[in-house]
């Protein structure tokens, strides 16, 4: 199952900057928010390659991010192996450092494994990186599939990472 997340206040990390790219990993954050939201996580006929609440939830963001004074643009990922930024390839951590030298900063979406992946691909560049979320732990849910052709999560807990 998908990691769980409680969000950061990355508007208050962004204080001061005028530009920032949100990276986000397009699976467990999207379950997450999907869940807290209790819609449907995939909606096939409506968007396939897209969760249409944490399409939303990158939206709000950039909207607080904008009142701010700091203009954004997200890094996207449409391929389906691509939705996991713990494993992406060489080419797409590439592009990422490629386009985060435009930004003053890089607003990761995502698991400490995913903020890795982008501490990496943006090293060379002076980005700082947000974290927009912390691992609360492992979702444990039903998986369910719904006219017309939608997937949700029921019966949803969050089950404790054990510390060692």
């Amino acid at each position: 199952m998908p990691i769980h997340f409680n969000d950061l206040d990355v508007v208050s990390e962004a204080a001061g900057l005028s530009s920032a790219l949100i990276v986000p990993c397009n699976m467990c954050p999207a379950a997450t928010v999907a869940v807290r939201e209790q819609k449907p996580f995939m909606q096939f006929f409506r968007s396939i390659l897209k969760s249409l609440p944490f399409e939303h939830y990158i939206r709000e963001l950039q909207s607080r991010l904008r009142e701010q004074g700091v203009d954004t643009k997200v890094f996207r990922s449409s391929l389906y192996h691509q939705w996991f930024m713990c494993m992406w390839t060489s080419a797409q951590r590439k592009k990422l450092q490629a386009t985060a030298k435009q930004y003053e900063a890089v607003i990761v979406l995502g698991c400490d494994s995913a903020t890795e992946t982008v501490r990496d691909a943006v090293k060379s560049t002076d980005c700082k990186v947000i974290e927009g979320m912390k691992v609360s732990g492992i979702m444990n849910a039903t998986l369910r599939f719904h006219l017309p052709c939608n997937v949700s999560f029921e019966n949803c807990r969050t089950i404790p990472i054990a510390r060692q």
